[in-house]
């Protein structure tokens, strides 16, 4: 795999020279410096997008409920990345089920203070009536595309169309299981499609316990190469986490 990448320069550095965009999940986890952000944004081609993973202070913990003190912390950090900033992912628990004042009142508040788009990976059944995908909608939020799916609905983008966003975690096994050929196959047909109806269009493989993710993205990035003959507009990437 080593040699499939730049042999000097930062993880990143050699990482961008292949991809063209990475997802940031360690932000979930804890807050990183606005300096950092910016380090990173410094350090990849003017064409390259970070997608960052939205604190699960706000998503878990306050389970979007009067957190506008937390998004304006993400705010202010993420502002680091400037032009490079991808979308926010907003990853919800399980457990949340869809309150339309709840949901209405964090989507707002998240546009009005870090702006630009974003995907929502809601986990709970309620989230895939119709109600809530005209609620993303209005708001202009993508609805991932995800494997293994909760419920038979996550499979399939929703939401906004403007966006497509797919987060894949490795199938049998979540997050070691390398996707073969086949499923490959089926995710650059699902992202040409996506591209060419006019989606920002990004595919995340997130199978890295094992190291399979960037030979899948590779895969994947060859694929869509060749179906729209070499002018695809889908941004491709692994995620290790960063």
């Amino acid at each position: 795999m080593a040699d499939r990448f730049p042999a000097s320069g930062s993880h990143l550095q050699r990482y961008a020279a292949r991809f063209r965009c990475v997802e940031v999940n360690s932000s979930f986890y804890r807050p990183h410096r606005r300096a950092t952000y910016a380090r990173w944004a410094a350090s990849v081609p003017e064409d390259f997008r970070f997608a960052v993973k939205l604190p699960k202070a706000v998503t878990h913990e306050r389970r979007l409920v009067g957190c506008a003190d937390l998004v304006a912390r993400f705010a202010e950090e993420v502002d680091g990345l400037g032009a490079r900033r991808g979308p926010v992912l907003v990853q919800l628990p399980p457990s949340l089920a869809f309150d339309p004042a709840a949901a209405e009142d964090f989507l707002t508040a998240l546009a009005a203070i870090v702006g630009g788009s974003a995907a929502c990976e809601p986990r709970h059944p309620s989230w895939f009536g119709a109600e809530a995908k005209a609620l993303l909608v209005r708001h202009r939020v993508a609805r991932v595309a995800a494997d293994p799916a909760p419920v038979p609905a996550a499979a399939r983008p929703g939401g906004w169309a403007g966006l497509a966003y797919a987060r894949l975690h490795g199938s049998p096994t979540m997050y070691w299981s390398a996707y073969g050929a086949a499923a490959v196959a089926g995710h650059a047909r699902a992202a040409a499609a996506a591209a060419e109806a006019g989606a920002e269009t990004w595919v995340v493989y997130d199978n890295t316990a094992a190291g399979a993710a960037p030979d899948d993205a590779l895969a994947l990035m060859e694929r869509v190469a060749a179906l729209s003959d070499g002018h695809g507009d889908a941004a491709t990437g692994a995620a290790p986490g960063r």
